[in-house]
């Protein structure tokens, strides 16, 4: 691991155990000026230090209030001192409101489309800040119900013209990567898990990683395990690239939406 990754690595512990965290005092403890240490964390992580730390803390109330906990009690269980300081940024950690979330998205709206593609049957779903689902398979009903089953309080609705053309986008994307994806994305996941996911969408086409490589990459060389675990819980095929993550022998690994899929993307994206 190099020092700077190392930094980086110790840095995110501080930030994660901190209820307030004191940048400049973090900075310092890695051995670091306020401003060399933004720059570094900033090229390491794929966020800035504020931006992990608001991560951080939100996976915290997502956790507590997945177990049931008031939104108040949420809140500031995860450490923000104020409930309007955590409001008034709500939507954007969330992707919506924090009684919306407990209730399982009530209230909000998500667009949806499945489709075809050489792939299989593939569902592209998006809320009002982007993207939120890109979901492979064989059967049409069963990508539905993987959606429903991560948003049952959310109204499902057909997509409308603008959001065919995003999917119309998304399925060019697959039949061919190299065109890049510029859609806006609504990432949900744990600190760590976006750690990960910013990794994976920095391995360019037509290359690959080990998932030792990518926690050597985010500065938790011993996570490789945790780093299979984040790839795992992706929604977002294609647009977060774990298909691109191999065993460390270089051989194929399980994938969410099958092997042979893994295989089809990677043969795709050598050529």
């Amino acid at each position: 691991m190099s020092v700077k990754t190392a930094a980086v690595a110790r840095a995110c512990t501080l930030i994660e155990t901190a209820e307030q965290p004191d940048f400049d005092a973090i900075a310092a403890a890695v051995g670091m000026s306020r401003f060399h240490f933004q720059r570094v964390f900033k090229a390491v992580a794929g966020l800035t230090p504020k931006a992990y730390a608001d991560a951080s803390r939100a996976a915290r109330v997502r956790e507590q209030l997945g177990r049931g906990d008031t939104v108040t009690a949420a809140i500031f269980d995860a450490g923000f001192n104020s409930s309007g300081r955590f409001y008034a940024n709500a939507s954007q950690l969330l992707g919506m409101t924090p009684t919306s979330y407990r209730a399982g998205g009530q209230g909000i709206s998500i667009r949806f489309g499945i489709g075809q593609c050489s792939l299989g049957a593939i569902l592209v779903a998006a809320t009002g800040k982007g993207v939120c689902s890109i979901l492979l398979g064989d059967d049409p009903e069963t990508l539905l119900q993987d959606l429903q089953s991560r948003f049952t309080g959310a109204q499902l609705q057909g997509g409308d013209a603008g959001f065919e053309r995003w999917m119309a986008t998304v399925i060019g994307f697959v039949e061919a990567p190299g065109i890049g994806l510029d859609l806006p994305l609504d990432i949900r996941g744990t600190a760590f898990q976006q750690r990960v996911w910013q990794a994976l969408r920095d391995i360019p086409v037509g290359s690959t990683a080990s998932y030792a490589e990518i926690a050597e990459r985010i500065g938790a060389p011993r996570a490789a395990r945790a780093v299979a675990g984040a790839c795992a819980a992706n929604t977002l095929a294609v647009a977060i690239p774990c298909h691109r993550v191999l065993r460390q022998d270089g051989s194929l690994s399980g994938y969410r939406w099958g092997v042979e899929r893994k295989q089809a993307l990677l043969e795709r994206e050598a050529q």
